[in-house]
């Protein structure tokens, strides 16, 4: 056999892979991550819901517990006669007519005195938590008829002193519970339901007195009754003191009013209110009850509640409705929880671009400098690992809590980058070196977390040392060529 007429199979040359430039390669690494905000976007979405359920089981408890709990009064009610004059057209003219009418007159306590026992106690309902209370009030109040009534425009001759009412509010009346009492001058009075006051959305309860000696008065009174969320005490009369304890160890103190004294130690809080008639702004005697306050809670998320519009309706003795005798101011009390866990959450996941940032930097200095090539995939399902994270923490923290969620997501993420990395990158070296850089991170999130207060400017500054360290490692790359600037040659 000839030489040239043997065959010769020769291996096909691969081709040479072509290389990107450094500038496309950071285009496509931004392009990917600017992508992945949309499912960061979804976890938003995510934590919404999963926030919504968590109030919803928060709901479902207090409906057979009793929801938040705005305490108003004593007050005593006195019906007195009254006459409107009203002009009316008949025939074309105008006629004059006055009616007789009965209203009521609101007289607030000359002095008012409480202590207040909140008890607090924790219900679960599937893997939602929340706090409840049940609070035992024990007051003391004293009435004085004013010797002046006619300055607020009613005689002493129309007031129906042996119609008199002592009225409670209590805007969840659900919540009463047993042994509630109310005594005048030392006599028991019978409570009945109902007829409470304006600023508690007419809801409470009442007791009949005849008060036609119009003598001093002494009205002691005991409550108990059940909540969830703010705790409210509406300060009516010429001068309120409160004495409020509790075994929870976290408060949160707002309204209108905060306390004169306060002390919180681990075992719990006791605080004392002082509230003059002056500071409250309102008259001792009105023609018309207080609408709902609207309270202002600095720091919390219901810091500004829209004022509630309510109408009186028609009492049921036949006396008209009238109109609100202005705003009642209240005081607030929160037993909140250390950690919002929803709130958490969603301040870290206001970090994720900067996780998604880092690590991609990372890729690119590795890809750019050290010349393991990253494809486009492999960018993808990094950041898909790091946007996992979060939905990961999310999902723990309703079960074990925030901390031990954030430790176990982040371990585990660490872990998967790590291994992935090493086989990406072509080095195990790297793939350390990723796995600190993450574990710095993480660790530098929670600490953010943890210091609310000066967390922009931590994270500002970090981020400017990052992209100098950046700038100052790429200085030499050539991000429309190849590769490296090429050096001036010495003449």
């Amino acid at each position: 056999m000839t030489e040239a007429s043997q065959s010769v199979s020769v291996p096909p040359v691969p081709r040479a892979r072509s290389e990107r430039s450094p500038g496309v390669k950071l285009v496509i690494a931004v392009l990917i991550a600017v992508a992945l905000m949309v499912p960061l976007l979804m976890i938003y979405g995510l934590l919404w819901d999963r926030q919504q359920q968590a109030e919803t089981a928060q709901a479902s408890i207090g409906q057979g517990w009793g929801g938040q709990q705005t305490i108003g009064g004593p007050v005593i009610v006195i019906p007195y006669r009254a006459t409107e004059t009203t002009t009316v057209q008949e025939n074309g003219k105008d006629v004059t007519r006055t009616v007789n009418t009965i209203r009521n007159l609101y007289l607030s306590p000359q002095s008012n005195r409480a202590d207040v026992v909140i008890k607090p106690e924790k219900r679960k309902k599937a893997i939602y938590e929340t706090v409840v209370y049940e609070s035992q009030i024990a007051g003391s109040a004293e009435f004085v008829l004013p010797a002046d009534i006619a300055r607020y425009g009613v005689t002493r001759e129309a007031l129906m002193l042996d119609r008199a009412e002592v009225r409670l509010g209590i805007s969840d009346a659900r919540g009463l519970v047993d042994g509630n009492s109310l005594s005048v001058d030392g006599t028991p009075l019978a409570l009945q339901p109902g007829k409470g006051l304006l600023s508690t959305g007419n809801s409470g309860t009442f007791a009949f007195v005849d008060w036609s000696a119009a003598a001093p008065m002494k009205v002691d009174y005991r409550i108990g009754v059940r909540g969830l969320g703010d705790f409210k005490l509406i300060p009516r009369g010429v001068d309120t003191r409160w004495t409020v304890k509790s075994s929870w160890p976290n408060p949160s103190f707002g309204g209108d009013f905060l306390p004169a004294k306060r002390e919180v130690k681990g075992s719990g809080f006791t605080a004392t209110y002082a509230i003059p008639n002056l500071a409250l702004g309102q008259a001792q005697v009105l023609t018309g009850d207080l609408s709902p306050p609207v309270t202002t809670n600095y720091g919390r998320r219901d810091a500004y509640m829209e004022p509630v519009a309510v109408e009186v309706a028609a009492a049921a003795d036949g006396s008209t409705g009238e109109a609100s005798g202005g705003t009642a101011k209240a005081v607030a009390i929160s037993l909140i929880e250390p950690v919002d866990l929803y709130s958490q959450v969603d301040r870290s996941i206001k970090y994720g671009f900067l996780f998604i940032g880092f690590t991609f930097v990372a890729f690119l200095m590795f890809d750019i400098i050290a010349g393991a090539r990253v494809a486009p995939a492999e960018y993808l399902l990094t950041g898909v690992a790091l946007v996992l994270f979060f939905v990961l923490l999310l999902a723990f923290a309703e079960v074990i809590g925030f901390t031990p969620a954030y430790l176990l997501a982040s371990a585990a993420i660490i872990g998967l980058l790590t291994f992935y990395s090493a086989a990406v990158l072509k080095s195990w070296k790297r793939a350390r070196f990723l796995a600190a850089m993450l574990t710095g991170l993480y660790a530098l999130l929670y600490v953010l977390l943890n210091l609310e207060a000066y967390s922009l400017l931590i994270g500002s500054v970090l981020m400017f040392f990052a992209l100098a360290g950046v700038m100052y490692m790429t200085r030499n790359i050539d991000w429309g060529g190849l590769g490296k600037k090429e050096e001036p040659v010495a003449a």
